[in-house]
């Protein structure tokens, strides 16, 4: 058996150019289209992303460098404090110390005072309590 071509073959072949025609104008083509306009979104998108990304590693090494620079200033004016507060507690405890000397002096010399006034008091009536003593150990007037 042998097929031959007939004409019916042509109407095959056009009908079947006609129906990719048709199919690729209104299936194809949109879908395409829509295929290619969420490729380019969504490569916008991932623009967008690493955009965003670069901004927020550059704002996190802004802000931590701002942290550690404050860290410093921060410890920097801490010492600055400290080395004041030392300086004053030195001055409080030497006014302290200035008054305490001069506190302690001026006990000394008020007990010195009333040790020599009651020195000079106990040399006023010695003479008195030896005669006193003395005539009670002898039973007799001394004179």
């Amino acid at each position: 058996m042998q097929i031959m071509p007939d004409v019916s073959v042509l109407f095959h072949i056009i009908n079947f150019l006609f129906l990719i025609w048709v199919l690729n104008a209104i299936l194809y083509k949109p879908i395409r289209q829509i295929l290619i306009k969420r490729k380019e979104k969504i490569g916008g998108l991932d623009q967008k992303i690493k955009t965003f990304t670069n901004d927020a590693e550059q704002k996190d090494l802004a802000y931590n460098a701002g942290l550690k620079t404050a860290r410093a200033e921060g410890l920097k004016e801490k010492e600055v404090f400290l080395k004041a507060a030392t300086e004053e507690e030195r001055k409080i405890i030497e006014q302290i110390n200035q008054k305490n000397q001069a506190d302690f002096a001026e006990v000394q010399a008020k007990i010195q005072k009333d040790a020599d006034a009651a020195k000079a008091a106990l040399l006023q009536e010695v003479e008195v309590f030896a005669e006193t003593i003395s005539q009670k150990i002898l039973g007799r007037v001394v004179s």
